[in-house]
């Protein structure tokens, strides 16, 4: 995962790989899947399905530790339960 905290004003974040846990803080510190570049917006995915959003790549960090946990505990309980995902 490529940091994207504490880059100078001006300056892009580095693209995180598709995949990538990654927190939007203008959406209250949601935890989102990097799914892809849409014009200067960055495509998030619920961790445990659902529709798409996107984020300013600017207002996105990479997750903690714990944010980690609970998003990947979370899919783990999504999918015990049958949903898609």
């Amino acid at each position: 995962m490529c940091a994207v905290d504490g880059l100078p004003n001006g300056h892009t974040p580095h693209t995180p790989a598709p995949g990538t846990l990654v927190v939007d803080t203008s959406r209250a510190d949601r935890v989102g899947e990097f799914r892809g570049i849409a014009g200067p917006y960055w495509s998030l995915r619920p961790v445990c399905g659902g529709q798409e959003w996107e984020a300013v790549p600017e207002d996105v960090r990479p997750v903690d530790r714990i944010e980690r946990l609970r998003a990947e505990n979370a899919r783990r309980n999504a999918r015990s339960e049958g949903r898609l995902l």
